[in-house]
């Protein structure tokens, strides 16, 4: 019997353990060098089958953009196929959004993966990826489902093996626009270009993240997240385009009685999580 639908699968978010802009190309896009590590603060999908062409969308949490990028990715990979079979998707939504932790990209790797199987499609990974790559640069990362060194405009991704690391990740009640921060004057575009094996060299002390002037110069709720990380954890960084922070924390335990106390002096609608890296995405063998 052939499946009707895939329930419980999740789209992880991410975090830039480090982010460098090293250049831009003439069509604008901006050229990076990054760190992709996958962590356990998770969106959730399921994917029923429908038999009649039909791309739908439920929200069973927050509620998303009609056009959100799981339907682009839907649509996308249905004009790619050929098929004549649809789907619905339900997604429960934890991540946040404008946040630099990838969560609609997640979403639609996650999307892409499932709709491969339940069509039957059977593309090999490499296929998917030369689709995820026309949505959006992080969504290629999520698709390989490997923990990365990443150049070009995210897209270009070396797997690396990271050890498990414990973090705290806090979302303050801001949205920034990346094309905004992207576009500010303070950001330099000619970071020096690095070596993989200076970061393996000492991960948790290489590079920065380029974009965090720019975030911190547009809110002062970034400013105030990431004193207050490093003065609670001794170390914090901006991910992605922001407004989320992250630190590293020895151990999960630590993470999950900081976050106590952290959210404790936190103004109510910022988000915190005690999260833990992964070695692999979750789908990784779909």
């Amino acid at each position: 019997m052939s499946l009707t639908a895939l329930y419980d699968l999740p789209a992880p978010a991410k975090i830039n353990r480090f982010l460098h802009v090293v250049g831009r190309r003439d069509d604008g896009y901006h050229l990076l060098e990054t760190v992709f590590q996958l962590i356990d603060w998770s969106d959730t999908l399921h994917v029923e089958l429908n038999r009649n062409g039909q791309l739908l969308r439920t929200d069973l949490t927050a509620t998303l953009p009609p056009e959100d990028l799981c339907l682009k990715a839907a649509r996308a990979l249905q004009a790619a196929s050929g098929t004549s079979l649809g789907a619905h998707i339900f997604i429960d939504k934890q991540v946040p959004w404008g946040a630099g932790l990838g969560g609609g990209s997640s979403d639609a790797a996650t999307t892409l993966l499932a709709l491969n199987r339940l069509w039957g499609l059977h593309w090999p990974r490499e296929q998917l990826l030369r689709l995820a790559v026309t949505l959006g640069a992080d969504v290629p990362f999520f698709v390989g489902g490997q923990n990365g060194w990443a150049t070009g405009i995210g897209d270009v991704l070396h797997p690396l093996e990271l050890p498990r690391q414990a973090l705290m990740v806090v979302k303050p009640d801001v949205n920034l626009p990346t094309p905004k921060i992207f576009g500010s004057a303070l950001l330099s575009r000619s970071t020096p270009r690095s070596r993989m094996t200076d970061f393996l060299a000492d991960p948790d002390e290489f590079g920065t993240n380029d974009l965090q002037i720019c975030a911190c110069a547009e809110s002062q709720e970034v400013i105030a997240t990431v004193e207050t990380m490093r003065l609670q954890f001794g170390n914090a960084r901006m991910t992605g385009s922001g407004s989320s922070v992250f630190s590293r924390v020895d151990k999960i335990e630590d993470a999950s009685e900081r976050m106590r106390q952290v959210v404790a002096t936190l103004p109510s609608a910022w988000k915190a999580k005690s999260c833990s890296s992964l070695e692999v995405h979750p789908l990784h063998s779909l």
